[in-house]
């Protein structure tokens, strides 16, 4: 066995070109590491074609929302609100249709 597979695990982030992804899963029997990109897409490479990926570790994105399809307003609306109100949500209703408000 290679010596960097011992060193990969799940959770883990890389980068190539500047695209981050994270290991969501490594398959020693089938020879597979399974990959999640910022985006949310998910891809697989085989052991060789993995060490010819030469992916560098990097930290892990700042923002989370990479691999959500929301954009940074719909999250900063929810934050805005339950600041203005103290930060307590009385009524769990109240965050229903933020944007019709």
């Amino acid at each position: 066995m290679a010596q960097w597979l011992n060193e990969l695990s799940v959770g883990q982030w890389f980068e190539t070109a500047g695209n981050p992804f994270e290991v969501v899963g490594v398959d020693a029997d089938s020879e597979m590491v399974l990959v999640q990109h910022y985006d949310g897409t998910l891809e697989d490479f085989d052991f060789d074609t993995w060490s010819a990926l030469a992916a560098r570790p990097c930290a892990p994105p700042e923002d989370y929302s990479g691999a959500l399809d929301i954009e940074p307003l719909d999250y900063s609306e929810r934050d805005e609100f339950a600041l203005s109100r103290g930060g307590q949500w009385d009524n769990p209703l109240d965050l229903l249709d933020l944007r019709d408000l």
